[in-house]
């Protein structure tokens, strides 16, 4: 691999993303250190998962590594350090250079068993003026560990871009909307008593169909509830598991806190909306493409890749067959980041021009 990457050298320190198999992240300080060692690569940012992909492939649970070099140098370029309860370090430090030099994206990847990882993503976004991010939790498991200069555990972590370095990003959804928007008008924690003032699975079971209705068990990774994204354009939205029903009291229980006057939609989820939402997403992003890709990252969901495509690497090679192969890596993540969120069930392709 080394020998390999050596041939490919970008010509001077600069800055590398790396995924590595999480059964490989015992020896990933090692890893980075003998990779660091050989090649002209001044920092490392990545992340383990549980599965890790590249131009036209996706490999699970094997020791694995990706590695995309870039020609991004050190001057065009500050490392978020592990960030575990705020973000106010990082902003403070990184403020006049990010004033100097345009930064508003920036890659990052996150620790899934810190309660905190889930609100340190908006308020790293909005703290940055605002900022755009893209990135993926770890999934591993063993120990969830990021890469941002050296291994990091517990909190947030990444890399801030200059603003002349082009990027181009796209979010692809794996579940289609069913039923109308619905608001919820009672609720307890995660836990949605009503919908519009109805039972809330009196209106899961409207939304569903008769058959469905008929056989709750079925519902568990088909239907899903999603949440939209207040003032979003294109109308997104995040998708969260449906966790308990309980039909004696007609409650509904899914994977997120919600609030009173929220809105809420039902999902669905299956393999052709997944290929139709990513080719959607491919043929916009091409349209947008300021020139040729000269590299690219994708973070997609555990629950994506041949368990919702159908077949080994079948979203790598949907891409490839799109957008043509260029050097890409990435990996599946136990949540994905886009801009100011925390998605479920998505795929976010970000390319460098």
């Amino acid at each position: 691999l080394i020998e390999r990457l050596s041939a490919r050298g970008v010509g001077g320190p600069a800055l590398g993303f790396i995924y590595l198999s999480h059964t490989l992240g015992a020896e990933s300080g090692r890893i980075l250190e003998a990779l660091s060692s050989r090649l002209d690569v001044t920092d490392w940012v990545g992340s383990l998962g549980m599965g890790v992909c590249s131009t036209g492939l996706e490999v699970y649970d094997e020791p694995s590594i990706a590695v995309l070099l870039t020609d991004i140098a050190p001057e065009h370029y500050r490392l978020i350090s592990n960030q575990t309860v705020d973000v106010a370090g990082f902003i403070a430090e990184s403020r006049d250079w990010r004033n100097a030099t345009g930064s508003t994206f920036g890659v990052i990847h996150g620790d899934p068993s810190n309660p905190r990882t889930p609100d340190l993503i908006p308020q790293l976004a909005e703290r940055l003026d605002p900022g755009f991010l893209v990135g993926g939790l770890t999934s591993s498991s063993g120990e969830q560990v990021q890469f941002a200069g050296m291994p990091h555990r517990g909190g947030v972590s990444g890399v801030m871009l200059a603003g002349d370095v082009s990027v181009t990003t796209g979010l692809t959804q794996g579940c289609s909307l069913i039923g109308e928007p619905h608001v919820i008008t009672e609720c307890r924690n995660n836990i949605v008593v009503t919908l519009d003032g109805k039972p809330a699975l009196e209106v899961l079971k409207s939304s569903v169909g008769e058959i469905l209705a008929r056989d709750l068990q079925r519902l568990g990774g088909y239907i899903f509830a999603a949440l939209p994204i207040a003032g979003s354009d294109t109308g997104d939205y995040r998708v969260r598991n449906l966790i308990g029903l309980d039909p004696n009291q007609g409650l509904v229980a899914i994977g997120d806190l919600v609030e009173p006057g929220q809105r809420l939609q039902f999902a669905r989820r299956d393999p052709q909306t997944a290929h139709d939402d990513l080719m959607r997403m491919l043929d916009n992003i091409a349209e947008r493409l300021p020139g040729p890709i000269r590299g690219g990252l994708y973070h997609s969901c555990l629950g994506r890749g041949e368990n919702l495509f159908g077949a080994p690497s079948a979203e790598l090679q949907l891409i490839e067959s799109r957008l043509g192969a260029f050097p890409l890596i990435g990996f599946y993540a136990n949540g994905e980041i886009s801009r100011d969120q925390l998605y479920g069930y998505t795929g976010v392709l970000t390319l460098f021009t």
